[in-house]
């Protein structure tokens, strides 16, 4: 049986965050860069969880990942308000195509 330990947390979130990055910078849909902060903010709360667990260092780990999900949560709730708004004005939600409010 293999043993689950410090390095298998790292690569998972490293993989989240790499793919979270890979969304962000190739996607021009305004909902997929959400999805992939999403997965870059989970990459970083399997960090602090592992980090909590294996690390010793005394940190509340646990804690500082359920104020990162709460975080995550008021974005996602304030980003698609805001995605919302912008489709309903301008019916697209490409982030290339909108340029109107510089205007």
């Amino acid at each position: 049986m293999i043993e689950v330990g410090l390095n298998h947390f790292l690569v998972v979130s490293t993989f989240l965050f790499s793919m979270g990055i890979y969304a962000i910078v190739t996607r021009k849909n305004a909902i997929m860069v959400l999805m992939g902060v999403e997965l870059i903010l989970n990459s970083a709360n399997i960090n602090f969880i592992a980090f909590s667990r294996f690390g010793n260092f005394g940190l509340q780990g646990h804690l500082i990942a359920l104020f990162v999900i709460v975080l995550a949560a008021a974005e996602a709730a304030i980003a698609l308000a805001i995605v919302l708004n912008i489709y309903k004005t301008l019916s697209t939600v490409n982030i290339d195509e909108i340029d109107s409010l510089k205007d």
